[in-house]
């Protein structure tokens, strides 16, 4: 999905996918509100310029963005941090990551596609405005979140839906899925996606490979999902997959 911000509204982006789990469909990037009994938390955050849709889209599930128990973040890319260190400075919510990533997430160290990988290929028409919308949507203003803090099992067990979080480099150091195993739901971030403002087709794919640090790692690592047990899929672009874990990856790889 790519469409403008001012055409965004949440009634026609905010979906439930498994009780209480909601994919929230944004411009160009997606992020995830968990809620049970506990509260709520968030999976990523969108870019900066989707601060207001960020909260908007809580406040449509009759949320306060302000109770957020955790915002976790798959990786540091801008485009699923971009509310992040808003959350901490201003309501004190834990902003969550995997160790590997947590340099990352604070802003200690970059991963991100260069200014050089895209002007090289600016010259293609789905390139350039995948450009103009990053630059509008606060990619080269983004601020980094120097309080995140790194993830454990028992903290990630507190929190609403039981998450466990499995990592997989390659995308970034630190790269992570996020899996809800009560509700069968998978957050894959950009492990991999179902489409891209880039890509010219929809279902299981990679990024393209400027996007990853390390590209032959990022593909590899999808096999530590082999095994894992879910039939819904939520990536970091495109859709929500409903199909086996398994079959997504097996497309993936073919």
């Amino acid at each position: 999905m790519h469409v403008r911000a001012n055409e965004w509204h949440p009634s026609g982006n905010v979906s439930e996918q498994a009780p209480g789990v909601f994919f929230v469909e944004g411009p160009a990037s997606n992020w995830i509100v968990v809620g049970d009994e506990t509260g709520f938390m968030l999976i990523d955050s969108g870019y900066p310029a989707d601060r207001a849709l960020v909260l908007g889209s809580i406040r449509h599930l009759g949320l306060h963005p302000a109770d957020a128990r955790a915002v976790l973040i798959t990786h540091g890319h801008v485009d699923h941090t971009g509310s992040a260190a808003y959350f901490s400075e201003t309501y004190g919510t834990p902003v969550l990551c995997a160790p590997e990533e947590l340099a990352h997430v604070q802003g200690r160290e970059k991963h991100q596609v260069t200014f050089g990988q895209v002007i090289r290929r600016a010259w293609r028409p789905r390139v350039f405005r995948w450009t103009v919308h990053a630059i509008k949507a606060g990619s080269l203003t983004a601020k980094p979140a120097p309080n995140a803090e790194a993830w454990n099992t028992e903290r990630l067990r507190s929190l609403p839906g039981s998450p466990e979080a499995i990592l997989l480099p390659g995308h970034t150091p630190g790269n992570a899925s996020v899996l809800l195993p009560e509700a069968g739901v998978i957050a894959v971030g950009d492990s991999f996606v179902s489409g891209h403002p880039l890509s010219r087709r929809t279902g299981p794919q990679m990024l393209h490979r400027m996007y990853h640090t390390e590209p032959a790692t990022a593909l590899e690592a999808t096999h530590l999902l082999d095994g894992v047990n879910s039939s819904v899929i939520l990536p970091g672009h495109g859709p929500a997959l409903h199909m086996p874990l398994i079959e997504a990856l097996t497309a993936l790889r073919h």
